[in-house]
């Protein structure tokens, strides 16, 4: 539509119609016809509007007729071009309105993308604050569950050591009693009998408090209960208490090969050692079965220290490999485990500066390498 700020011409204001309907109209009112056009006939008078010659207007019977004719055509425009310049006042604003909701609508968008995007990074930051604390509340649950062990190890060591100490030291006291009475007595087949079944049972017994006070041992050395939380630790006696109680856990059935060379003392928390070592064991021991053999290795170089536990037990599958060292995953029956072994084992590793492997094939068996530091101290 034109802007009439410009001049308008007759065509400008009235279309082919709208010039055919007024002539009409005009012709009706006048006693003879009467044409509107930009070219002007001999007889012809002015159409005017805003004091401009727009067009001509010729016929009608009379000069009179057509300057009325004209006057009245002039009036008519008038308002023809009010109405044009309303409709182009509309039509303005309509479009400069609809250009401005486009553009609030454009940002509206961006700022929804916006919000969007800062939600999701809102969102992994809380999932990754939930995976932290639910990590650390595993790990004050371990830790509160390795105090308790040890305070009860302590309690244990406590309230056995002593008697078996005295037991023990009574059995050998009557063991020389024994062997001092044996000259004394008659010599007969059935004192002879008599003394020997006695010694054995002596001997026995001796065997058995020294069994009891053995696993005692065992149980202060992986409990810690002597030591301070960071303390220099022997690895190789941590193993092998650790073997020890494995083995006991297990009846005694257990193929353990040690094969420890001679290590150097690190800095670390022998309580949370002892657990990790204790917890890749009882691993190999529950994939073994009855027929398999465990090997256990200890190296040392000038770069750290390894220890190495294999087993020939069932393997791990390649299809949940990936997931062993996952918090609550296991292959166990509902149960039957937590899920935490390896999963507490590889966090203490990194604890001290160290990392866990593991190799497996199914049906093969399972290796596990364990790597620490020795750091400056030790």
């Amino acid at each position: 539509m034109r802007n009439f700020e410009d001049d308008p011409t007759l065509s400008d204001l009235l279309n082919p119609d709208q010039l055919q309907r007024l002539s009409n109209g005009l012709s009706a009112l006048c006693r003879k016809p009467v044409e509107i056009s930009e070219n002007r006939a001999p007889d012809a008078v002015p159409v005017e509007f805003n004091l401009e010659t727009v067009g001509w207007l010729s016929g009608g019977a009379s000069a009179g007729e057509r300057e009325a004719a004209a006057e009245l055509v002039s009036f008519l425009m008038l308002f023809v071009a009010k109405y044009r310049l309303a409709a182009n006042i509309h039509h303005d604003t309509t479009e400069a309105s609809y250009a401005e909701l486009q553009r609030q609508n454009e940002a509206l968008r961006a700022s929804e993308a916006k919000y969007r995007e800062l939600s999701d990074q809102l969102q992994q930051k809380v999932d990754e604050q939930v995976a932290v604390i639910r990590q650390t509340q595993q790990e004050l649950y371990e830790s509160a569950r390795l105090r308790s062990v040890g305070h009860l190890a302590a309690g244990v060591a406590h309230e056995i050591n002593n008697p078996v100490g005295f037991i023990s030291s009574n059995l050998r006291m009557a063991r020389e009693y024994v062997q001092n009475l044996e000259p004394l007595l008659p010599e007969t087949p059935e004192n002879r009998e008599l003394l020997e079944d006695f010694q054995d049972l002596l001997s026995e017994s001796i065997e058995g408090t020294d069994r009891i006070a053995s696993i005692v041992a065992d149980l202060k050395t992986f409990s810690s209960i002597d030591q301070a939380d960071n303390a220099l630790c022997d690895l190789n006696s941590l193993l092998r208490s650790a073997c020890h109680l494995v083995q006991t856990e297990h009846d005694h059935r257990l193929n353990i090969t040690e094969n420890l060379a001679e290590l150097p003392r690190i800095p670390g928390h022998p309580s949370r050692l002892s657990q990790t070592l204790f917890n890749l064991l009882d691993n190999a021991a529950r994939a073994i079965g009855d027929d398999g053999r465990i090997l256990v290795r200890t190296l040392a170089d000038n770069t750290g220290i390894q220890v190495i536990i294999q087993d020939t037990g069932c393997g791990i599958p390649e299809t949940v490999r990936s997931q062993v060292f996952d918090a609550f995953f296991t292959t166990r029956p509902v149960g039957s485990g937590t899920g935490l072994g390896l999963t507490v084992a590889r966090d203490t590793v990194r604890a001290h500066g160290g990392q866990l492997t593991l190799d497996s094939q199914e049906g093969a068996g399972t290796r596990v390498v364990l790597s620490l530091p020795v750091q400056q101290g030790s």
